[in-house]
């Protein structure tokens, strides 16, 4: 630890890019970068230093940092020129993971306006709740999710223009706009570093999933942070990734597969941005399939290989059937949940030559939080890994925000400057969360005498599904909806494959004549598939009360997966 502490100390005192500065950012000292891009503008310029490189690739298309660079910047005019769009607007993305998906975020960035990433995987219904919310009168779609906004769309007034076509053609309307005009952008346009870059939205403990504001030099010093983190590894000698020659001897560009969504930070910021700033090839998966990632790894040589922690035994078990060694790989992230310690244990036997890794952020915290990786990680892998420096801060509380003694569990509060700037039309929400500047996680943690955190409860009443944050109180209020449910309770249920997934009890009306499966289709109208419960049990009485008169859903819990309670209603 020591060593690690002085590389900082190091790194932060004498490299011209890490230096360090303090700035008073909405009433609060934050600690930033000095040096670097200020906002993401500045970013979009780092393509110049790529020039005809691979940057993205999406099944047979391929774009070279120059190609990215000119389309986003014909399409920053179109963007003000033809759709009107003025700094501040807000305007939605609503489509599958697509190579125009990044351009249009970082063209919007570019002339100022807010980029709203809206959850693909919504229902109609909370697509008009999310637009209502987010005021975005302009959004871009493919054809599946424009038909999830035809019933509201008049209503809200929103327009949406549609880049893909029900088998993911492209649209020439959009498309002549991407391959033909200026590339200048328009000097006018100036932005601040702590202007508004995006609304990302997240499920959260209550209701419907909250809209998280994210700043420009939020984002990008996220992104410095994580360069900074690699450089201290280059100077401790510890925990750094083979260098990409192929067993041939012939150097490969770095490369990345992106397997989660844009709309999820991991996408956009871990997945497209860092290969932006880093000059690697970025490959877009059209929908996750294990055997289809042997491929990819092999064809496009990915050195780096990221997603949630149920790809990664998927991965390596699809590599085996295919007698593929991954040789292209030197990094096996996950995040979204933790990984399980035996999948460790899997990883470090079958693919060696690449170094395990695991990391825990927050849209609140744009991304930026705890890592873990290598064989310090191999030895710890029940562990989330260590705060990562130079920007944050961090602190674990009792309920009375009382730091508790080393080794005790408490809630993980973090300050950085790369928090976010509110939820979105959420004050009360956003107070209680942030607090003179420290963002309250919800998460129970403990640390040990090396800094390392490890997980230990979430004291928000959420499911983590594969990476995908669902809210209990959002599946109990749909639950209500129906008729024949008098009570409900809603809680998280273990998954071999997703870590955990939703489970839900309840307790029926007099006569009611239902099954878990007419539940489960109750229900699809109301939520997205993701959300619905993967099994559903039915008590023969009132839902068990603790001292409060709260439904006791961690007894109940316990009585549903003991099979104390019923799988099916005694109709």
């Amino acid at each position: 630890m020591a060593a690690i502490n002085a590389a900082i100390q190091e790194i932060s005192t004498s490299e011209e890019k890490y230096l360090l500065t303090d700035e008073v950012i909405r009433g609060m000292p934050f600690k930033v970068f000095k040096n670097g891009p200020k906002n993401l503008r500045d970013v979009l310029d780092l393509c110049i230093a790529y020039g005809d490189a691979d940057f993205v690739v999406y099944e047979d298309e391929r774009y070279t940092f120059a190609d990215v660079y000119r389309r986003t910047h014909r399409l920053a005019h179109v963007l003000v020129e033809v759709y009107g769009v003025k700094p501040g607007d807000r305007v939605a993305l609503l489509m599958r993971n697509l190579p125009e998906y990044p351009m249009l975020f970082m063209a919007l960035a570019s002339v100022g306006a807010v980029t709203v990433f809206l959850n693909s995987w919504w229902t109609s219904r909370e697509l008009e709740h999310a637009f209502g919310d987010c005021d975005a009168k302009l959004a871009f779609v493919d054809a599946a999710r424009a038909e999830l906004l035809k019933p509201f769309a008049g209503k809200l007034g929103v327009e949406f223009a549609t880049v893909r076509g029900p088998r993911t053609e492209k649209i020439p309307a959009f498309w002549g706009h991407m391959d033909a005009g200026p590339e200048s952008l328009s000097p006018s346009v100036d932005i601040e570093p702590d202007d508004d870059f995006a609304v990302m939205y997240t499920s959260g403990s209550s209701g419907h999933p909250k809209g998280v504001v994210l700043t420009h030099r939020g984002i990008t010093c996220a992104l410095q942070s994580w360069f900074f983190m690699a450089r201290v590894y280059e100077v401790t000698g510890d925990e750094v990734p083979g260098a990409n020659i192929d067993s041939d001897g012939n150097a490969y560009q770095g490369c990345k597969i992106v397997t989660t969504p844009f709309f999820h930070i991991s996408g956009s910021v871990a997945g497209f941005l860092m290969c932006l700033w880093a000059g690697l090839k970025l490959v877009i998966m059209h929908k996750w399939d294990a055997h289809r990632a042997v491929e990819l790894v092999d064809k496009e040589k990915v050195s780096h290989f990221s997603g949630v922690p149920t790809m990664t035994p998927e991965l390596i078990e699809a590599a085996a059937e295919m007698g593929s060694p991954l040789e292209y790989l030197r990094r096996v992230d996950s995040g979204g949940s933790k990984r399980p310690p035996a999948q460790v244990d899997l990883l470090a036997k079958r693919i060696p030559h690449a170094l395990p890794g695991n990391g825990w952020g927050m849209t609140e915290t744009g991304g930026l939080g705890i890592s873990a990786r290598g064989p310090e990680y191999i030895k710890n892998p029940d562990s989330s890994g260590r705060l990562q420096p130079p920007l944050q801060q961090m602190r674990v509380v009792d309920d009375q925000n009382r730091d508790v003694p080393l080794g005790e569990v408490g809630e993980l509060v973090i300050k950085s400057v790369t928090n976010m700037r509110c939820y979105l039309n959420q004050p009360d929400e956003t107070a209680k969360v942030l607090r003179n500047g420290w963002l309250y996680t919800g998460d129970l943690v403990r640390v040990d005498d090396q800094e390392i955190i490890f997980m230990v409860d979430r004291k928000k009443d959420m499911v983590i599904r594969g990476g995908e944050n669902i809210s209990c109180s959002e599946v109990h209020a749909a639950l209500h909806l129906h008729s024949d449910i008098a009570e409900a309770a809603v809680f998280s249920i273990p998954d071999i494959r997703l870590g955990e997934t939703v489970g839900a009890c309840v307790y029926l009306r007099p006569n009611a004549k239902v099954s878990g499966a007419s539940i489960k289709d109750f229900l699809s109208t109301h939520l997205a598939a993701f959300k619905i419960p993967e099994k559903v049990w039915f008590s023969d009485k009132s839902l068990p009360r603790g001292g409060s008169e709260k439904v006791d859903r961690r007894a109940l819990r316990m009585s549903c997966l003991e099979g104390e309670v019923a799988s099916e209603p005694d109709n």
